[in-house]
């Protein structure tokens, strides 16, 4: 009976895990951590470990929240998508009432590692979430749903700062701005896998209101300016060589997701968001922490 209580228990928290893709948290968490490295390099003194855990664990309940709360308000939305029908709360594989407890437990774990990082941190932790919810209802009136995204993002690298320094400073707002055109970018090559349904419907985007190829523009347009912007950080930080070859590294990889796709052919459009943005997110940091120790 212990056995199959613990593989239902097992097989429930994993349905909910690939509900929220948990395992997307890697686009952001890594930006969270360069958040980390650039305080610390700012005020000289090295994080704790409990500082760095609770950032962590606001970082996730933050971002399985969202997700959560964004299933929810989607799920009609999603059941009558061909793309996403068989998503597990259309196709019945999680209850709403379990959706909204990891929503619930989710945003409680935020509003507690912000009370342990310091007052700001908890001030400001309702409107990270008013944000977040802010994000799931913008396809019906806005076709900037996709920079309201990259906003939220933002606050993953901006929230770390102000967790460890009880401010804002310049160096963090130009990383949040790269990580809000990054976002905003590679959500716009997401969305134009919807680009029929939506404009059929009326939910709002940017493909849906400017087309495929202008979107594409878009696309090339932003994720340029977040290059720039990584460029103008090490100047504003003290990063140096090592720091800089990793964004060209980065710039080599954002040029082949854009080969990766073409406006006549969204066949790898999967490998260009999940495997690529992936990949861009460890790389900066990586990089970055790596210029910092040496």
């Amino acid at each position: 009976m212990n056995t199959l209580m613990t593989n239902t228990t097992w097989a429930k928290l994993t349905s909910l895990l690939e509900m929220i893709k948990f395992s997307h948290t890697v686009f952001a968490f890594p930006f969270a951590l360069m958040g980390v490295v650039l305080a610390s390099l700012a005020s000289g003194t090295a994080p704790t470990f409990a500082q760095v855990t609770w950032i962590c664990l606001a970082m996730v309940g933050a971002r399985t929240g969202a997700m959560g709360l964004n299933r929810i308000i989607d799920a009609r939305i999603d059941a009558d998508n061909p793309r996403t029908a068989d998503r597990h709360l259309p196709a019945g594989k999680v209850a709403i009432g379990e959706a909204w407890l990891l929503v619930t437990g989710s945003f409680a774990l935020l509003l507690l590692a912000a009370w342990r990082l310091n007052p700001l941190c908890l001030l400001l932790s309702p409107v990270a979430i008013s944000f977040l919810v802010l994000y799931s209802y913008c396809k019906r009136f806005t076709s900037l749903a996709h920079v309201v995204l990259g906003l939220c993002l933002a606050a993953a690298p901006i929230g770390a700062w102000i967790a460890l320094r009880g401010d804002v400073g310049w160096p963090v707002v130009v990383l949040g701005l790269a990580v809000l055109f990054w976002v905003a970018g590679f959500d716009i090559f997401y969305a134009l896998q919807d680009f029929e349904y939506d404009r059929a419907v009326g939910l709002h985007s940017i493909p849906s209101r400017f087309g495929i190829e202008r979107s594409f523009q878009i696309v090339r347009l932003f994720h340029l300016i977040m290059v720039l912007l990584l460029v103008t950080l090490a100047f504003s930080t003290g990063l140096g060589l090592i720091y800089l070859l990793g964004v060209a590294v980065v710039t080599a990889l954002l040029t082949y997701e854009h080969l990766l796709v073409r406006p006549d052919d969204l066949s790898r459009l999967d490998a260009a968001f999940f495997n690529m943005n992936g990949y861009i997110s460890i790389t900066i940091f990586a990089f970055t922490l790596v210029d910092a120790l040496v």
